[in-house]
């Protein structure tokens, strides 16, 4: 990647207006575009991120994918659970830890995909850039 001054004096200057903005009290989180570029962004304007558990998902859409596969999951183990008294045996016990499992991720993705999904509208009505797919400033910005 070759040295740009023209984009270090556009990323200084909008350093500049966030770290005025944080003084004036606001809830802003200075994260790198897609682009490369600094961006100060809202604190509602950022979803997940890679910074957050680490996801692999970069879209809500995909995160509502992952939460239909758990939801999936935590109905088949009900069924596990229960199919066995149909037979007049005791319950699968075993199942329960599944349904927790399903059940906590389901919940869980489902907050990241709802979070991504109103971040990306408040993005696109306020004109602010994707952020990028790295969780981490430059070292020059990460005072």
């Amino acid at each position: 990647m070759a040295y740009d001054p023209e984009q270090d004096r556009r990323n200084d200057a909008v350093y500049a207006e966030h770290k005025q903005a944080v003084a004036r009290g606001e809830k802003r989180v200075l994260r790198t575009t897609a682009t490369g570029e600094l961006h100060s962004y809202a604190g509602d304007e950022i979803g997940f991120t890679p910074g957050r558990g680490q996801v692999q998902v970069s879209t809500w859409w995909g995160m509502g994918m992952l939460t239909a596969v758990l939801g999936f999951l935590f109905v088949l183990a009900w069924i596990m659970f229960f199919t066995p008294m149909t037979e007049g045996r005791q319950p699968y016990w075993g199942a329960l830890f599944l349904v927790a499992l399903a059940g906590f991720g389901g919940w869980y993705t489902f907050g990241l995909a709802r979070d991504e999904y109103r971040a990306t509208r408040l993005r696109k009505e306020r004109g602010a850039p994707t952020p990028g797919s790295r969780g981490h400033l430059p070292p020059e910005y990460s005072r």
